[in-house]
């Protein structure tokens, strides 16, 4: 597959001097599902924004279906659909009419349009909702109606922006579903911004791991994992500064312990067969007083590639949410 998204040494600066973006480097595949992972203010919502022509950049290289970003946004701006994070649905209109609409503003006429409509209300499953107001629908369903009409023109690009932040976990999975669908049956190109771990792990097939505005870590989920190559045992110390040292030393004599990181717990340690070696570290810390908090066991996962590459977890709180700038949308 060939790239339908290059993007080289990107940096962007804003007016007061905060590097937002830090000469990031990337690219995703035609029909694939790609990721930036990372929590608030890692620099996710900027690059989409650049990506998508709603900001320019300070420096760098990003072409979006062999289109430059400089030179070609309009050509861009027809090919590719875009979705906030808030939604930005008429209450007043009823679903099949907020659809309709969008579906105007792309210049689709006719009886092609309805037919695009009654799909996309069958997709994201708000058939029997499509003539009620859209004021009276949940949140999920005010999200799902907003990716319909993100949509309506078949982009071959779709950019979500955090789309299911601050949905509950039903109607996150439902969004998951007619995201994986999209993907799998209609070669639609996805990239997807998020600071969900699950989501993350089920959709991407790629993603880059963001802190910072820097690319910490990239590739596929099972092998950003893999890379840990152990288990994790998360040590929580009741006086952390005091004791941490003498913890690591003692830990790090023991069989099969490969890293020992400083963590936000206090310590994490990679060892093979994590689980066998509790009781030994829990003697070991006690012997020389040194008191726990905590002890938790996991295999790898996405938080322990970004503890590894950051020291803290990513955590995925409730965003301070931007106004909407999804193309075509004229309110």
């Amino acid at each position: 597959m060939s790239d339908i998204i290059s993007v080289k040494n990107l940096v962007e600066v804003y007016s007061d001097g905060t590097k937002a973006v830090d000469d990031i480097t990337f690219n995703v595949k035609e029909g694939e599902f790609f990721g930036f992972l990372g929590p608030n203010g890692a620099g996710k919502s900027t690059t989409i924004k650049i990506l998508t022509t709603l900001l320019r950049k300070t420096s760098g290289t990003v072409t979006v279906a062999g289109h430059d970003i400089s030179s070609g946004a309009p050509a861009i701006r027809k090919i590719i659909g875009v979705q906030s994070q808030e939604t930005t649905v008429d209450g007043d209109l009823t679903g099949r009419e907020n659809i309709t609409l969008q579906g105007h503003f792309q210049q689709i006429e006719g009886s092609k349009i309805k037919k695009r409509v009654n799909e996309l209300l069958q997709l994201v499953g708000l058939e029997s909702a499509a003539d009620k107001r859209a004021r009276n629908f949940s949140s999920g369903m005010k999200k799902r109606l907003d990716l319909a009409t993100a949509l309506i023109h078949e982009p071959k690009i779709l950019f979500l922006d955090e789309p299911t932040t601050g949905l509950d976990p039903q109607s996150r999975v439902a969004i998951w579903s007619y995201l994986e669908k999209l993907n799998k049956e209609e070669g639609t190109t996805i990239f997807l911004t998020t600071q969900y771990l699950e989501e993350a792990d089920k959709l991407c097939k790629r993603l880059a791991i963001i802190d910072f505005g820097k690319i910490v870590a990239s590739g596929s989920p099972d092998e950003l994992k893999r890379e840990i190559g152990a288990d994790s045992i998360k040590i929580g110390l009741e006086n952390c500064e005091r004791d941490r040292e003498n913890a690591k030393s003692i830990i790090k004599t023991m069989t099969g312990v490969k890293e020992i990181i400083n963590s936000e717990e206090c310590i994490n340690v990679y060892a093979q067969n994590a689980s066998s070696l509790i009781a030994d570290i829990v003697r070991a810390l006690d012997s020389l007083d040194i008191r726990l908090t905590s002890v938790t066991f996991s295999q790898p996962s996405l938080d322990d590639v970004f503890t590894k590459h950051t020291g803290r977890k990513i955590r995925a709180e409730q965003l301070v949410k931007a106004p909407s700038a999804m193309f075509g949308r004229r309110r």
